[in-house]
Parts: structure tokens; C-alpha cells; sequence
């Protein structure tokens, strides 16, 4: 059983992967924390509630960081919609906050109970790196951290090509992050933008969904019809990108994975078009150890199956 905590900014995407772990049968969502990405906080945390009343669980929704650590950034709302779920008119109907900051409930629940938790980062990790600096030895009392973010070999999908939304939404974060796992001497399991190319959803794939015409892929359907069009402009073609189920497919079932490599990352904070970028030891050249097991490629029709799960 996968004891979860998803460190969230929904996002389309990320309402996604949340329906994928709610569906699964040997994962349970202990919170959810939330935090400024896609679209502002307070868009978020409504959004987080939302999928929490959608999917019909207890499950605490904890408000983070409003802004990135040091310079404030534009969200994504081209992508997302203003209100972050395709503008589809969504709202949780009676679900509330809770009142305790997103990295003070992540350090409490990883103090309650070392070792059981898997984090899955599919925003910006910014709660992540303020809930480091409050506790250095956080990465020793998780059972894993999945990460939703970076561009291994540059392909990034932000002004700054060479970077990543997540990552380059705060790279002060994801520094913190990267180097404090690397301190404990821990991995990070890294989901990139690159591996979510390469893993893209056809329209074939979301028509099957779509003709499910359950509660779930109707909401889907609705959230993600702004997004399909967005993508379709950009790529030539009707087919949806699943960065954060992705992400959190690896999470869940860690045998889908088919092809990783353990490398160093490091996340650059300067440079007009590399500040964001996730700079990949390939060669082995820096002498620093592996921090990061870079996930290349997975089991798609195993990801595609674990989607629809979620969407029944």
C-alpha cells in the first residue's frame, strides 16, 4: 500500500494524477498540500477541495506557499484557465481548509510516521524547500520522493527554453530540494518534461476516456477541453501532454518503470535562458553522487490503464 502526500498547484494535469491515486486500490491520500504554481494560491486550494469532493474521500487540503522564494512568477493560466481547471466553472460545494501551513503538516505527518510516506511533487516545490530549511533531515523520514519537473537534457517548456514550468516557476525551491535530498543521501525519482513528451496522450486514448461517461470523465472532459485545445495548436495535432500522471504513475507503481538512470542534478538560479534548467552530470564528471533517478521511459499502456482507472 502507497501512503501518499501530493504537494500539488491544480492544474489541470494535476487534477489528473489526483483522480489516478484516488482510483487506485493499493494507494491512500493522506493530504494534500497546495501551493502556488498553475495558477495563485487561492485558485489552488479551491481546486484541491474540488477534486476532494469530486473523488469522495476525507482528505485534509492544506494551503502553502502563495509565491515563489524569491521572485515572484507568472502562472500558467494560458494552459489551465484563469481558475486553473479549464475555466469550467468548478467549486467545492461545502469542503474547507484546513488552517496548518502545507510544510508544517508535511514535517508533522513525516514525524507521526517515519519512513511511510511517498511525497509526490507535482507543482513547484516550494513548501517542500521551506519544510527543508525547518528540518534538514525531512528526506531520512520519507519512503520516497517523486518529482514532476526539469528538462534532463534542456527541452524545456518556458520563456527560458532550456527550463522546466515547475522548476523554473522557483528554482530557489527546487535548489533547496535537490540539494538537500543529496545531503541525506537520498534519491529524488524525477518525472521530466522530456519523459512526458515522450509518453504523450493520443486523442484516440482520450476519446476512449471520454466515452466512459462516468462522473469522473465527464468532470475530466470539461477541465481539460482548454488545455487539449492549447496543446493541439501547439503540437499540430489533438493529443493531451500527462506530465503529473506521469509523475504520479511512478509513484503508484513503481515497477512501471522500464529505463532510469541514477545521475547528479543540479538546478541553475541564473542565466537569461538557463535559470530554471535541471543540468544533468550525464559523463560522470563533476564527482558528486547520484542524486536523482532520472525516469526515461515507462510502461505507456500500464500508464494509460492506471489513467482510465481513475476516471471510472
Amino acid at each position: 500500500m502507497e501512503k501518499l502526500i501530493i504537494d500539488t498547484d491544480p492544474g489541470v494535469d494535476d487534477a489528473q494524477a489526483i483522480l489516478m491515486a484516488a482510483g487506485h486500490p493499493q494507494a491512500t491520500i493522506a493530504a494534500i498540500l497546495a501551493v502556488g504554481g498553475n495558477v495563485g494560491l487561492e485558485h489552488t486550494v479551491r481546486n484541491s477541495l474540488t477534486l476532494v469532493e469530486m473523488i469522495e474521500q476525507e482528505i485534509p487540503v492544506y494551503p502553502g506557499c502563495e509565491r515563489p522564494l524569491v521572485i515572484a512568477q507568472e502562472g500558467a493560466a494560458v494552459v489551465h484557465g484563469q481558475d486553473g481547471l479549464g475555466d469550467a466553472g468548478f467549486t467545492p460545494k461545502s469542503r474547507q481548509a484546513e488552517t496548518e501551513h502545507a510544510a508544517l503538516a508535511l514535517l508533522r505527518l513525516a514525524n507521526e510516521a517515519p519512513g511511510e510516506y511517498t511525497l509526490v511533487a507535482i507543482g513547484p516545490l516550494t513548501n517542500i524547500a521551506v519544510a527543508l530549511k525547518l528540518d534538514p533531515t525531512l528526506p531520512a523520514k520519507l519512503k520516497r520522493l517523486v518529482v514532476m519537473g526539469g528538462a534532463v537534457t534542456a527541452r524545456g517548456n518556458t520563456r527560458n527554453v532550456s527550463a522546466e514550468f515547475n522548476i523554473y516557476h522557483d528554482p530557489e525551491a527546487a535548489h533547496v530540494v535537490f540539494a538537500g535530498w543529496e545531503q541525506q543521501g537520498k534519491l529524488i525519482e524525477l518525472v521530466d518534461w522530456e519523459a512526458t513528451v515522450r509518453h504523450a496522450i493520443p486523442e484516440t486514448m482520450l476519446q476512449r476516456w471520454i466515452a466512459l461517461n462516468t462522473p469522473k470523465s465527464r468532470f475530466y472532459q470539461a477541465i481539460s477541453a482548454k488545455t487539449l485545445q492549447f496543446t493541439a495548436e501547439l503540437a499540430g495535432r489533438r493529443m493531451m501532454f500527462g506530465a503529473d500522471p506521469l509523475a504520479m504513475a511512478v509513484a503508484l507503481e513503481p515497477n512501471i518503470v522500464t529505463k532510469a538512470e541514477k545521475r547528479h542534478v543540479s538546478v541553475e538560479l541564473t542565466g537569461m535562458y538557463t535559470r530554471g534548467q535541471t543540468t544533468v552530470d550525464w559523463g560522470k564528471r563533476n564527482g558528486r553522487i547520484a542524486n536523482t533517478n532520472i525516469i526515461l521511459e515507462i510502461d505507456i499502456d500500464r500508464f494509460f490503464a492506471l489513467m482510465e482507472q481513475g476516471l471510472r
